[in-house]
């Protein structure tokens, strides 16, 4: 009895031991000339060594639990020229958005940016009722990846709160005038969409419309509206939609030239 007490404790303290080695080890960054900084994060998922490269956001490498962080780095090194390779495509890609400096004038709706530097050695972000705060490591640049990509984050959390303040209140509004019938609003960062109705009449909005007139934003809540009666593209639904937009189709041109991501 006592021997198998004693070998339940050693495997519980090895276990023990095992999750605070995986959580020191958890993260690793290497610099490569001609490549910039990579992150390496352990991850629970991941089943093999895998390279992402994402716009403001650098090089990062997931690593599964069972592979050493030097392994990693050798894959890294033999992919090197795919890095370089694409890195430059990303690199003309992050050239197409703003470069956010302390004299840069952004506003949303309701919250406008402001940058500044400081003594501490982490950046910090924070979004007010009407601000959106970003402080960044003197020591740093602020066309830095990092930098540039907290801005972003910043201005996507003052989105989403503009968002919610706003969107579900206008469906309310239309759908109480016009006696459509729906269940919830739910607010998203859609990547290629700026709304959608389910089959069971949720509409999700992309928090990115608070970036268009309100004219816009209005075609798009009718346009969900009205699939909780019309669930296609038919020409049952645009009779439908124009018959509370006659000038919709004006509505679609101009959306056109308006993207749902900004970055």
């Amino acid at each position: 009895m006592l021997a198998h007490i004693y070998k339940s404790n050693i495997l519980t303290y090895k276990n023990k031991f095992i999750k605070i080695v995986i959580k020191l080890m958890k993260k690793h960054m290497i610099t490569l000339a001609d490549i910039g900084d990579i992150s390496f994060i352990k991850s629970r998922i991941a089943r093999h060594i895998n390279i992402t490269i994402k716009p403001f956001q650098g090089v990062r490498v997931s690593v599964p639990l069972r592979v050493s962080f030097r392994h990693a780095e050798r894959v890294v090194h033999e992919r090197k020229d795919w890095l370089k390779k694409n890195l430059k495509k990303i690199s003309q890609y992050e050239k197409r958005f703003t470069i956010f400096k302390e004299d840069t004038n952004y506003k949303t709706r309701n919250h406008s940016l402001e940058i500044s530097s400081w003594e501490n050695d982490k950046i910090s972000l924070k979004v007010t009722a009407d601000k959106i705060f970003l402080k960044y490591p003197g020591c740093m640049n602020v066309d830095d990846s990092k930098v540039q990509s907290a801005v972003r984050t910043g201005i996507v959390r003052a989105l989403r709160k503009e968002a919610k303040e706003y969107l579900p209140e206008r469906v309310k509004q239309i759908a109480e005038k016009h006696k459509f019938k729906y269940k919830q609003v739910f607010i998203k960062n859609h990547r290629s969409r700026w709304g959608s109705c389910s089959a069971s009449n949720n509409i999700n909005l992309n928090l990115h419309l608070m970036r268009l007139p309100d004219e816009l934003i209005d075609y798009i809540i009718y346009h969900e509206l009205c699939h909780t009666l019309v669930k296609n593209h038919s020409k049952k639904f645009y009779q439908l939609l124009a018959g509370f937009l006659p000038e919709y189709k004006a509505f679609e041109k101009e959306l056109k030239n308006c993207s749902s991501q900004m970055f």
